[in-house]
């Protein structure tokens, strides 16, 4: 059920996605070399696939399909409970919802380098409400149990990010240095490539 909407997203959207990507790339290359700043590739490469992300995940929750219908829940956990546990629309609608949002909160944690959960609980709180407001108005629902999931997954990614910092502290030098990152990068932009020519359906691998 992922995988299939992962698939629907990336080919709705891959020709402005490439355009985007380009752009940026380009952009923030001159930026550096124009400024003579150091050019940390492991860096570079996470803030782009962040910004990608969070494009493509507001594709998503954005997206209009033909079998949705529109309605407003304002009753917490009503819409939660309704699913079997374990049920494939129980994956897909409640523990799809949270994970969504758990990249997001380790993303804006990163950005933002929190000491508390209190600013990525509340960035995950109005841009899951801000969602759900443009949903109501483009033809789907509007449900706070999607904002209270959403909000779990922002403080899950938080929690991770808070994880990783404490481990990161005490790893030996060398996995602490750009270098060791940026091999990890380019192992991780390999697999993905694959991915994507695999999800797209290019050529079969």
């Amino acid at each position: 059920m992922f995988i299939n909407t992962i698939k629907s997203i990336l080919l709705d959207n891959w020709p402005i996605l490439i355009i985007f990507i380009v752009t940026m790339i380009l952009v923030r290359f001159f930026y550096l070399k124009n400024h003579r700043e150091k050019i940390s590739f492991y860096k570079e490469l996470l803030m782009l696939i962040s910004i990608c992300y969070i494009f493509l995940l507001f594709q998503l929750l954005t997206k209009v399909e033909m079998n949705s219908s529109s309605g407003f829940n304002i009753v917490p956990f009503q819409e939660i409970f309704r699913y079997e546990i374990g049920s494939r629309l129980f994956v897909f609608n409640v523990l799809g919802n949270i994970m969504a949002f758990v990249l997001f909160g380790l993303i804006v944690s990163s950005y933002i380098k929190p000491k508390t959960a209190f600013s990525p609980l509340v960035i995950s709180f109005l841009v899951s409400a801000t969602v759900e407001f443009v949903q109501l108005n483009i033809g789907r629902s509007f449900d706070v149990d999607d904002i209270i999931l959403n909000v779990i997954g922002g403080i899950i990614g938080f929690l991770l990010y808070i994880g990783w910092t404490a481990i990161k502290k005490h790893l030996p030098k060398i996995f602490q240095s750009d270098t060791f990152y940026n091999i990890i990068c380019v192992i991780l932009i390999i697999v993905l490539l694959i991915y994507l020519v695999n999800v797209m359906g290019v050529v079969n691998l």
